[in-house]
């Protein structure tokens, strides 16, 4: 790899060639005063960033050293507790305070919808996801199971969008629904005095709350679309009597857009295969496009070529007449990795590698740069901010340290202080007890707090791995300290006033496939007080959106402010330390191997995509086919439990081994229609194969049970 020398770093070439040619011209700032900045930030935070890291180490030492002592005995959970507090993992809390964030954009702090995740690395994908602020709810129906049913393959079935359409005039009754009748009798929609009419036989029916129209194109009394809402979130009812759908509709109904993934966080983390300079310039390179505004995406289907680029802005006509925009993008955020990993891209004099996450800090703040310099046009940031989320932070010192590498990176860049706010990942098990105390650390910059399972359940089986074997994978859900952490969450924003200023967030729905299921349960996220949870493609946002219609987010959020004032918060700190040891671990042969069975199939069928192919988080088949994402998420948590029930005699390493070449070749054969895809068996030698394996054997060994060292080495192994 090509490396050049700057301010006493050495860059990689491509990395170099991207801040130079593409980067930094238009920012005013020269690649020198940028590369001296970078050597700055490298050299006042690098030896903090290992202090810290060191610490997580001796704190995770002292516990497993816990365990072991305490080995064979009731667990007491009073003298764990005060273990943890004079090891300053369980750090008192302060007093109650309210978080200052300002110019924060409406997507965030006020309007509850879904919020997409999309890899950085595909432009293609990063596109969709920055256009899926609007979604068609008649495709997003016909296309899935939603209704309950897959369409058949061939041409347009009638009857099947006749359903869609059914299904659709049914939540516009039930979410602007007419002062008398039904929309599904509607046979036209016009603007009267400002007002919307729906005509429906002779009469002309005004809307239960008139309010909720907002605008229409075209001609008053014929538009070619009519603006509702509800929630803060458009309802676009879309008329065109030439369509095939709307030629056939009586009020001439062509389609009914949602205002679908309000955010995206366009992810440098979990999502991605970035290892090298080549990887991290072209993850860079997307951002930097989607924060320019040109980023484009040449696609070719069949005979037909096209370019994908970013959507304009929706120009409406308001009821008074004057006219107004309403944004045709997400709002995106940029997902920085952790503070674990360091990457060859840049390294010190001594040929040792940097932190990525400073690394990260700099370069998408920079990006961003092009996107605070505009006044019009394809914005992100309509109030001059850039939304940096920070995953896999160990509680309040961590985030401290977070806050301090984008003060300095905005004194680097020439910025407004606080101009890049923060999201904290509560997904590690210190930073949710200490969550108050982190999101005081970050007072003036968070915008975010976020609940993921996954990495959480992960965590919470790799701090007390020592301390026997954990229930079964699929039981974890119905353990005392995930609702606890769930609701804790909630309440500790609510506590700290993140109402109208800053978002609460939930985790990702993990099977795309199923959209019916999503319906059905993905509703208890804004029935939980959060405003935004996470879905994994457009089409899923677009559904999904449908939950914000039916619950005001906001009221239940002063609800649960109300109840949090008087009766305290739901789940309290002893709750969370109840550890999900089985307490009988008297399962049957036939249990154990499912069990093992299905973790070793989802990690071997993510990792083969990551280390091969450079695929990040992917649908993946599960062991019954069944597509579900997989990530280094769902890999931590498949990898440490089999360590785990490997290191307290649950199975033996024999077990393991074969397991993991039965499940090998069974993805082998999932994969068996890839030409680009190398087989895993019969050999089991590949990097891939032994990459998967070794994050169970070397799994206790393993930083917080993270994947990404083994990852990494695998992948960079492939590139050589």
């Amino acid at each position: 790899m090509e490396m050049i020398h700057e301010a006493g770093l050495v860059v990689g070439a491509e990395l170099h060639a991207l801040l130079v040619n593409q980067a930094l011209p238009g920012t005013g700032i020269d690649p020198e005063e940028f590369f001296v900045g970078l050597a700055e930030l490298v050299a006042e935070f690098g030896p903090r960033n290992r202090a810290l890291l060191a610490t997580r180490e001796a704190m995770q030492t002292a516990i497993d050293d816990w365990h072991r002592d305490h080995a064979g005995q009731p667990h007491d959970a009073v003298k764990y507790r005060g273990f943890l507090e004079g090891l300053n993992y369980l750090l008192p809390e302060g007093s109650d305070f309210t978080i200052d964030t300002t110019n924060v954009d409406p997507e965030i702090r006020s309007i509850p919808a879904p919020q997409l995740v999309v890899p950085a690395t595909n432009a293609r994908y990063a596109l969709n996801a920055a256009n899926a602020r609007w979604g068609s709810l008649y495709d997003a129906l016909y296309g899935t199971d939603a209704m309950g049913d897959l369409p058949n393959p061939g041409p347009y079935s009638a009857d099947r969008g006749g359903r869609v359409v059914a299904w659709a005039r049914g939540f516009l009754n039930e979410t602007v629904p007419l002062a008398t009748d039904s929309h599904a009798e509607a046979t036209g929609y016009s603007v009267i005095d400002g007002a919307l009419a729906v005509q429906v036989g002779p009469a002309s029916i005004a809307l239960a709350e008139p309010t909720q129209f907002v605008g229409f194109t075209g001609d008053a009394s014929a538009p070619t679309s009519v603006l509702v809402e509800q929630n803060g979130l458009g309802i676009e009812i879309v008329i065109d009597a030439t369509h095939q759908v709307g030629a056939t509709d009586k009020a001439h109904v062509a389609d009914v857009m949602l205002e679908s993934a309000l955010t995206t966080i366009v992810d440098f983390e979990d999502s991605v295969a970035a290892v090298d300079s080549e990887e991290k310039a072209q993850a860079y390179h997307n951002w930097l496009g989607l924060m320019k505004g040109d980023l484009r995406e040449t696609i070719t289907k069949g005979e037909v070529t096209f370019e994908r680029k970013l959507n304009p802005d929706k120009t409406f006509t308001a009821p008074d007449g004057s006219t107004f925009q309403r944004t045709g993008r997400s709002l995106l955020l940029a997902r920085n990795v952790g503070h674990l990993m360091t990457t060859p891209a840049v390294c010190d004099s001594d040929g040792n590698e940097i932190s990525e996450g400073l690394l990260d800090a700099l370069v998408s703040v920079l990006c961003a740069m092009h996107d605070l310099a505009k006044s019009d046009g394809n914005r992100n940031s309509r109030e001059g901010s850039v939304y940096v989320v920070k995953p896999k932070m160990h509680g309040p010192e961590e985030v401290a340290f977070t806050n301090d590498i984008f003060t300095k990176v905005e004194q680097i860049l020439g910025l407004e202080p606080n101009t890049v706010k923060i999201g904290i990942m509560d997904e590690e098990r210190r930073t949710t007890l200490n969550l108050k105390e982190c999101i005081r650390a970050a007072n003036s910059r968070v915008a975010f707090i976020n609940t993921g399972f996954l990495d959480r359940t992960g965590d919470e089986i790799h701090t007390s791995m020592q301390a026997g074997p954990m229930v079964r994978k699929g039981d974890m859900k119905g353990e005392r300290w995930i609702g606890a952490y769930e609701d804790w969450n909630v309440d500790i924003g609510l506590g700290c006033g993140f109402i109208g200023r800053a978002q609460i967030g939930k985790g990702m729905w993990a099977a795309p496939e199923l959209m019916n299921d999503m319906l059905d349960q993905k509703i208890g996220h804004p029935r939980s007080g959060a405003n935004c949870a996470w879905v994994p493609s457009p089409t899923a946002a677009t559904l999904h959106a449908t939950h914000y219609h039916q619950v005001d987010v906001l009221e239940v959020q002063t609800e649960l402010a109300a109840n949090l004032a008087a009766n305290g918060r739901r789940g309290t700190v002893d709750d969370l330390l109840q550890i999900p040891v089985a307490v009988d671990p008297s399962w049957s042969a036939d249990e154990i191997q499912a069990e093992i069975d299905n973790n070793a199939q989802g990690i071997l069928g993510y990792v083969v995509r990551w280390v091969d192919a450079g695929v990040g988080c992917s649908t993946v088949p599960d062991i019954n086919d069944v597509g579900l994402m997989e990530d280094r998420a769902t890999c931590r948590i498949s990898s440490q439990h089999i360590a785990n029930w490997l290191l307290h005699g649950i199975v033996d390493e024999a077990q393991v081994r074969a397991t993991f070449e039965k499940m090998a070749a069974i993805v082998d054969r999932q994969n068996g229609n890839d030409p680009t895809y190398k087989p895993m068996a019969p050999s089991f030698d590949g990097e891939a194969y032994q990459g998967a394996l070794d994050l169970v054997l070397k799994g206790v060994e393993q930083p917080s049970g993270y994947t990404e060292p083994i990852l990494h080495a695998s992948r960079l192994a492939t590139k050589v």
